[in-house]
């Protein structure tokens, strides 16, 4: 079975994008680890409610089940000097603002399917940051914590799409690595 390939062209025929609420039915989504299923189940809405993370969910339109979410979070970063001129910010502030993909998850079954849905995420992300920053607030970049201790190929993927490590937080915490995406470059 080949898989379909998603892109912002044929994604609507398959998908919409919809915010996190207590009309979807959660317990069906299975990306294969309890860590983000149950995130998804018992943390995404309280997560809402308490003004901390605001999750995005890709729903199959003709199912009404959960395809992958993807939970966003404001967040600065500290840059070296070098990183700075890598993005040509001449400011004297270390801390640049970002708006944090705190967590990304496809479930299994749409995994086998489909290809890019990882990818189209992170696309809408970066639509997301790039409309606040239209309208209320600035971020220069997208962040994540790549979570090497769970797939060790995800660092791949978000080079893939476009993120790179920052040095400044390179080695404190092995399990994940922090990393940035100038949406304006």
């Amino acid at each position: 079975m080949s898989k379909i390939i998603l892109s912002h062209s044929n994604v609507k025929n398959h998908f919409y994008i919809s915010p996190l609420s207590e009309k979807f039915i959660l317990k069906e989504f299975d990306c294969s680890l309890d860590e983000y299923n149950n995130y998804l189940l018992k943390d995404a809405l309280r997560s809402r409610n308490d003004h901390i993370a605001l999750t995005w969910l890709l729903v199959d339109c003709k199912t009404e089940k959960i395809a992958a979410y993807m939970s966003l979070i404001m967040d600065a970063i500290k840059l070296s000097f070098t990183e700075k001129e890598l993005h040509n910010l001449n400011y004297p502030f270390r801390t640049i603002p970002a708006m944090k993909i705190a967590k990304l998850a496809v479930d299994s079954n749409y995994s086998q399917k489909y290809k890019g849905i990882g990818t189209f995420m992170l696309e809408t992300a970066e639509r997301f940051a790039l409309a606040c920053n239209e309208e209320y607030c600035a971020a220069r970049f997208l962040t994540v914590d790549a979570d090497i201790e769970h797939d060790e190929g995800i660092l791949a993927f978000y080079q893939k799409n476009g993120f790179i490590p920052n040095s400044e937080l390179i080695n404190k915490n092995r399990k994940t690595i922090s990393m940035r995406k100038d949406i304006y470059q």
